[in-house]
Parts: structure tokens; C-alpha cells; sequence
């Protein structure tokens, strides 16, 4: 697997650590900048991947790393389960996401708890189905992670991942590779108080292990039927496998 790669290498701390800070650091301004700097796609990305749990009809689902709670709250309408439990490390991202919540007074169906990803505060066999947008290439330890997402899994339960990937093909690879490292450092230096967050972005989607490198390390977590399928070229990639 590639080297570790941390928000603030300069800094000590965990990757963990570092993260946790990262995110608490960009919280107030992580909505307006991710919809912007994709141009709203991600939210076309998030629906596909969510439909890959459609045909399971999951009723309890965890949000692992649910942020602000998008990923969750577009499940909720698509899915429409009977609860959706998202767990984070930045306090920062929580406390934006139980304000949507409440906005939206979906407090009976959507619940949110500070927690490790690698860690789950949650039992075996719980949850029908688990979902991660945008989150396993910020685990500190990538395997653990997943092993503990398949544990808390119900035998026949789904795992649905959203994350970037590297395309590879011409001229998509060369156009990615620019906007990525030289366009959105400087808007997420323009709009965020945190710029390394935004330095950190290409730097940690290079270092992931993506497509069949990643389905291997699901399948060494204990997954099976994995399969990864790749969106727009290759840019983002939705990866499924089952407990």
C-alpha cells in the first residue's frame, strides 16, 4: 500500500488525529466547496451509489465518516429506511450536520455519534447496510477500517464506498491532474481559513489504492462479490462487496 499521507505533515499527530483537526478546521465552509469545485456532480455521484443499495432494501444503515450529513441525507430520500446512524471524528462536521437535521426534523430517522472509523461504537451484525462518501482515503489504517465496517455488518449485508480514483485516460488524466493540484488549492485557499485541506486532497487520492488494489484489500477484510465501477472516466469510483 502507498505511503501514509496527512493533512499537516510539518505537525505532529496522527493521520487520525490530523484529520479530525483537518475537517473541524473546514467545516463551515465544506458544503459550499464541495458542491462548487465539482460543479455539482457530486451529488449526481452520491445518488448512484446510493442506488447500488436499492434492491437490498436496507431499514438500518450506518454513515460511516457522514461529514455534514449529505451522503446520509440523500440516502434517507432514496432509500427511505427506517433509520440511518452516521458516526464521524470531527466534532466540527457534526455539529453543521445535527443542524440539518434539526432544520429538517428527521432527529427520529437520522442520528449522528462521534466515533472511529476503525473503531465502530456499534455491535456485531447490527447494521443491514453501511455506506462510506468519501472517507476510507482518510483511514488511518485502511484494512482495520474496512474489517470493522464488515463486522458491524448483518451476514448478507451490503457495503457501499464512494471515493476518488486516478483516471487514466487521455486527455481526462492530464485535465484532472491540473484542476486538482494547481485549481482546487486555490479556491479552497480562497474560501476556507484551512488551504492545506485542499493541498491535502490530491495528495491523498494519489497516494489511494484504487480500483482492483482496493477491491483486494476489501476482499482481505472479508468481503466478497466485490466490484468496483468506475464513474466519469475514472475520476470517482462507487466499490460494493458483501458481509
Amino acid at each position: 500500500m502507498s505511503k501514509t499521507v496527512t493533512p499537516y505533515q510539518d505537525q505532529q499527530g496522527t493521520k487520525k488525529e490530523q484529520v479530525a483537526d483537518m475537517f473541524n478546521n473546514i467545516s463551515k465552509t465544506y458544503d459550499f466547496l464541495n458542491h462548487f469545485m465539482s460543479l455539482g456532480i457530486d451529488i449526481i455521484w452520491r445518488k448512484m451509489a446510493i442506488n447500488e443499495l436499492k434492491k437490498d432494501k436496507p431499514q438500518l444503515v450506518l454513515d460511516v465518516a457522514t461529514g455534514t450529513g449529505d451522503f446520509a441525507f440523500e440516502a434517507l430520500s432514496i432509500l427511505n429506511p427506517k433509520k440511518i446512524i452516521g458516526v464521524d471524528i470531527s466534532e466540527g462536521m457534526l455539529d453543521i450536520a445535527k443542524q440539518k437535521i434539526a432544520k429538517r426534523c428527521l432527529s427520529n430517522r437520522f442520528e449522528v455519534k462521534l466515533g472511529d472509523s476503525e473503531k465502530l461504537p456499534f455491535g456485531d451484525n447490527e447494521f443491514d447496510a453501511v455506506t462510506v462518501a468519501y472517507g476510507v482515503r482518510n483511514f488511518e489504517n485502511l484494512q482495520q477500517g474496512l474489517s470493522d465496517i464488515n463486522r458491524v455488518l448483518k451476514p448478507g449485508g451490503r457495503a457501499v464506498v464512494l471515493e476518488f480514483s486516478k483516471p487514466r485516460v487521455f486527455p481526462v488524466k492530464q485535465l484532472y491532474h491540473f484542476y486538482f493540484n494547481y485549481i482546487t488549492p486555490g479556491i479552497g485557499k480562497l474560501f476556507s481559513k484551512d488551504s492545506r485541506a485542499y493541498t491535502y486532497l490530491p495528495e491523498s487520492v494519489a497516494a489511494f489504492p484504487d480500483g482492483e488494489n482496493f477491491t483486494a484489500i476489501m476482499k482481505a477484510a472479508g468481503f466478497k462479490n466485490t466490484k468496483s465501477r468506475p464513474l466519469a472516466f475514472g475520476i470517482c469510483s462507487i466499490y460494493t462487496g458483501v458481509k
